[in-house]
This record gives structure tokens, sequence and C-alpha cells, in this order.
């Protein structure tokens, strides 16, 4: 069956008989969206954030400069993800999925917007404040109404150079996410590895969300990237 007219970027990708396979409450959190008018934010604890080898910190702490992934490690961490649709200054229907983690040391983020490539047949995912690296990304159901998110090819965009990176030095990254009706919580659990290196970082945890009127609201001052990438 194809896609609603107006549906969100990852109906869209996704297709309305998979789709339709999410638990009602994945359903509803993941068509925020410009049609809906709603966006999405949630509050909650990451039980547990983790990093690969020593090796790996100093690239987690250089793209922490442009709000690329977390060099921190930590327990408990309170944790917020702000999902809010907007027009980018393409045209493109676009969702931030900024994610804020408060250490003790203070707040570190980790940006991404996405917006569905009819070109790529996926979402796709600028990582960032400057929307430098972009991965493909495939939604899929599991059996039991969670959602899977698996990345595919990556590529660095900077001025005239676009490239592929090589998986030798890129990550893998799986993200499930379910909504548990006993506690009222969505669950989330990344997890990012390198196919020669083994694990290189993830978290898991969960939250409440709360649904607001887009619309009336708009998107805040700082949660749209600094910079926006015109290829898809």
């Amino acid at each position: 069956m194809s896609p609603a007219r107006h549906a969100s970027v990852f109906r869209t990708a996704m297709g309305d008989d998979a789709f339709g396979r999410l638990h009602p409450m994945l359903q509803r959190r993941f068509s925020v969206g410009l049609d809906s008018g709603e966006a999405c934010v949630g509050r909650g604890v990451m039980d547990r954030i983790w990093h690969g080898p020593g090796f790996v910190r100093p690239f987690l702490r250089l793209g922490a400069k442009r709000h690329i992934l977390v060099p921190e490690a930590g327990r408990h961490v309170p944790f917020v993800i702000e999902n809010v649709p907007y027009t980018d200054s393409y045209g493109r229907e676009t969702v931030t999925f900024v994610r804020t983690f408060h250490f003790r040391g203070g707040p570190r983020r980790f940006d991404a917007t996405m917006i569905h490539s009819p070109e790529r047949d996926c979402v796709l995912d600028y990582l960032g404040t400057h929307q430098h690296l972009a991965s493909d990304l495939h939604f899929a159901a599991d059996p039991h109404g969670g959602l899977v998110i698996r990345s595919g090819e990556h590529r660095f965009r900077e001025g005239p150079v676009d490239v592929r990176v090589p998986h030798l030095i890129g990550g893998d990254a799986e993200v499930r996410e379910s909504y548990d009706e006993w506690t009222g919580r969505f669950r989330i659990r990344v997890r990012v590895t390198n196919r020669r290196f083994g694990p290189l970082f993830g978290y898991e945890g969960s939250f409440r969300a709360a649904f607001r009127d887009a619309t009336a609201h708009g998107i805040r001052p700082g949660l749209r990237p600094i910079r926006e990438e015109a290829r898809a």
C-alpha cells in the first residue's frame, strides 16, 4: 500500500503496512510532522551511556564540538529529546532529533535533523550543527511492534567535497525503540559499532513523551542547525 499523500517523513519511508505494525504510541510519536501539527518532547533517564576503547574518545570529543556523539560515559543521566517539525531553507519537511544529556559536568547535545529522500528511498539523517555528515536510515517494525532503525551509507560534505565515508572508519548504528504499556514509557537502545574495531558508542534508557501543537509553539531558538545541506 502506498503512503498517504501527506504522511510523516517516517511513515513515507516505511510505507503504510510496516508503519501500521508499530505500537500505536510509536505510530503517534513517529507521525510527528507538518501534517499532524504535532511536536514531541521526551524526558527521562539514560540508564547507561557508554563508549568503546580509549582510542575512540578523541574522535568523540572532536565530534562533540559540533554536537555529534557524546564523549562522556555515565549512568542514570537525565535526558531530553526534542522532535519538532519545520520546513528547512530548501523547502523540505524536516524533523529535529536533538538529544540533550545532562551530565554532572554540564549538558551535552547530540543533534540530528531528518528528511525523507525520494532519491535515496530512505530517511536521510543530517548530523550535527552544520550537517556535514549525512547517513541513510532504514526503518522497520519488529515482531512485537517496536521500531528498528539501521544506518546505511554515510557521506561527508564540506563545500564542494562530497565523499562516502569508508566502512573502516565509519560506524554502523542500530536504534531500537519500543513502548512499555506497564510504565507508560518509551524505551530506547542505541548502539554504534565499527566493522573492524567493534562497539564505539551507545546508550539505553527510557522516557515519557509529551505532545504539543507544533504550529502554535513553532521551533525554539537554537534547535535548527547553523548550516543546512542542500545535497540529499
